[in-house]
């Protein structure tokens, strides 16, 4: 198991904290002078108190008022701020000034342009009306097959000011994976671009968005945007198709249709391994304030700062990169490859003369650099504050290579949450220590604790993560989930009334959280639970290793087996002199027991399409599984894996049978 340690790795400077926004929200607050733990304290005990202060103090501006900040407490179906009246789309705008930068697009060429708040509103305000003249209001669904590009923010926006629901997807989604996603939501209008960048070569997805509108017979128009500068095509789509520069040039005036609280907003979809994905919805008030109080008081973002956040249009990291206009920040999106061949530390480079001042990234891309010995410090990251990661446990070993290549004063701030709420539960804020390994403290306002097999809260011990009291961007249903059964099992099935998410997780005695991995794809070894996490972290620092994998497989005569899977570096082979340094790198880096039965090279770990490790599917493919019931093709990004390991497991089984 990870080790946790009472001394921090890092402190935040004092003066730095006493002028962070969550600084001043305390004061606010009339909390003035408390440390962080004693804030979040309070925010998980007086809800309703906390999230009535949140609407406050950034002043969000209702319609009408709301009754009360929350009529019922259950879970699920708590109703937050009855009565109110409001548009996302609104506060997203507001608080750009005409002059000031609100989208920076970039692209892995080095190559962009800047979005102002006057022209942002102009632009919304154009696609709006166009989209409104196609047939769209309040409910209609308006779906994206884009990169991560401005055109997605505007026309996210345009939907959403219209009271309409947005759903978006990269195109490295082939037009399958896409129409499995969109068709769930008969949109009525497709906005998809001519291609997207990535590793030196312009992707031609013209054809693809054709194909994909075939597939949408509930289109009333597609809106096709000229990004990477390709011909239109001269074949006919089935429905009405304009131009983005004809929808987006209009002179109109911005008008944000005021929604209830609840309505929707967005459907981000889960990454669906199996059957269909499952679209999650959720509403304009709760993303609000949950991203106004993720952003603007753990990322302390405000008027004059610039988030540069690498992600795909498809990972919930995308909504948070739209969400920056909420503070009155610079949001910067980046279309291609997060290490291209020709310029492997790129965005380095463009945070460095775009004076970022949270830089947001995954643990796989700072292991990255580190391995391939990439230097950022070669460029001014003086204006990097803050360094964001998600997306898997950041082992500790990357704390010191932020610290020594971005910058002594650096909140290294890793953070873990999901798509589920669109948010995070627990990470890093400018008034919380750092321990290396550990994410620092529960977020505001979320009642998070690890609960024991018995359902009890337990400290140092790894249990499940749960969350005991509601949250405003817990989901609003599934899509097409009337009687909500399949939101219920999804989350409340374990424990009546308290959300289960399906992580296993350390709660420790001075309030950081360890994040051990999925618990549905926990080690479970000799009845000794284990996380997967714990032992990925320990080999995959090894320069040898460029990915791994561990599996837990209950086998049908009683037995257990834990094979480690692992991608060599290029150039190197797996022998036996590298299986020793691996088993002892876990000996010493987690523990004798976590040790593996055998080390296998293997020619790729599978993920999804967001970069998560198949653990579950692996095991069950090892098991024995059909692979049609077990993964979707579309949904993995190295689909021909999925024969592999089943051919693995075949061979297990016949060489157990033989035995």
């Amino acid at each position: 198991m990870t080790t946790s340690h009472t001394d921090p790795f890092f402190t935040p400077d004092p003066e730095t904290t006493a002028a962070s926004r969550i600084a001043d929200f305390a004061r606010y607050v009339g909390l003035d002078g408390v440390d962080y733990a004693a804030l979040h304290r309070w925010s998980v005990t007086h809800l309703e108190t906390f999230w009535g202060a949140v609407w406050e103090y950034f002043d969000i501006d209702a319609d009408t008022p709301y009754e009360q900040v929350l009529a019922e407490q259950r879970m699920p179906g708590a109703r937050w701020f009855p009565g109110a009246t409001l548009n996302y789309a609104r506060h997203a705008l507001r608080n750009l000034a005409d002059d000031d930068v609100a989208i920076v697009a970039l692209d892995e060429t080095g190559s962009g342009y800047e979005v102002t708040g006057e022209r942002l509103r102009a632009l919304v305000a154009s696609v709006a009306a166009t989209l409104r003249d196609l047939g769209v209001g309040r409910g209609d669904r308006v779906v994206g097959y884009l990169p991560n590009t401005a055109h997605a923010i505007v026309a996210f926006l345009a939907a959403a000011s219209l009271g309409a629901v947005w759903s978006v997807c990269g195109q490295d989604y082939a037009p399958k994976a896409a129409a499995d996603r969109f068709a769930q939501l008969e949109p009525t209008v497709l906005i998809a671009a001519d291609g997207y960048l990535f590793n030196g070569t312009t992707h031609d997805r013209r054809e693809a968005a054709l194909e994909l509108a075939r597939a949408l017979p509930t289109l009333k128009a597609t809106v096709l945007v000229d990004h990477v500068g390709l011909p239109a095509l001269s074949e006919n789509y089935p429905s009405l198709v304009l131009p983005w520069e004809d929808a987006s040039t209009r002179a109109e005036q911005l008008i944000c249709v005021p929604v209830p609280f609840d309505h929707p907003l967005w459907v981000v979809f889960s990454s669906g391994t199996t059957g269909l994905p499952k679209g999650i919805v959720h509403g304009h008030g709760g993303v609000l304030l949950e991203h106004l109080k993720t952003l603007g008081l753990h990322s302390d973002l405000g008027p004059g700062d610039r988030l540069l956040w690498y992600t795909t249009t498809h990972w919930m990291m995308w909504n948070l990169v739209a969400s920056t206009l909420l503070t009155g920040a610079t949001t910067c999106t980046y279309d291609g490859s997060p290490v291209p061949f020709a310029e492997p530390d790129v965005l380095w480079e463009l945070a460095s003369r775009h004076r970022v001042t949270v830089f947001g990234t995954s643990p796989q891309y700072l292991l990255a650099m580190a391995k391939f010995g990439i230097d950022p410090s070669v460029y001014d990251l003086s204006s990097i504050r803050v360094v964001g990661c998600t997306g898997s446990a950041l082992p500790a070993s990357a704390y010191p290579w932020v610290r020594d290549h971005v910058g002594e004063g650096v909140l290294l701030a890793s953070i873990s949450g999901g798509t589920d709420i669109v948010s995070g539960f627990a990470g890093s804020a400018p008034n919380t220590p750092v321990w290396a390994g550990e994410l620092s403290a529960p977020h505001l306002g979320v009642a998070l604790a690890a609960y024991d097999a018995e359902g009890m809260p337990v400290v140092d011990q790894v249990g499940e993560l749960v969350v005991t009291r509601p949250m405003p961007s817990m989901p609003l249903s599934f899509w097409n989930d009337p009687d909500g059964t399949r939101y219920r099992d999804a989350y409340f099935s374990s424990y009546p009334d308290v959300w289960r998410h399906g992580d296993w997780i350390t709660i420790t005695g001075h309030g950081s959280v360890i994040i051990h991995g999925r618990s549905d794809s926990t080690l479970n070894r000799n009845g000794v639970r284990l996380g997967s996490a714990d032992i990925h972290d320990a080999v995959e620092r090894l320069p040898e290793i460029a990915e791994a994998l561990v599996i837990g497989v209950e086998e049908p005569d009683g037995g257990y087996w834990m094979p480690l899977f692992v991608v060599p570096a290029p150039g190197i082979e797996l022998d036996n002199a590298l299986c020793e340094r691996i088993k002892d790198a876990i000996r010493t880096g987690a523990s004798p027991r976590h040790v593996p039965d055998e080390v296998r090279q293997v020619p790729g770990i599978p993920h999804t399409r967001t970069g998560k490790k198949l653990e579950v599917p692996v095991k069950r493919l090892l098991q024995g599984a059909p692979a049609e019931q077990v993964v979707n093709p579309a949904t993995v990004d190295a689909p021909e894996l999925i024969d592999y390991y089943a051919g693995l497991g075949e061979e297990r089984r016949k060489g157990r049978a033989i035995a």
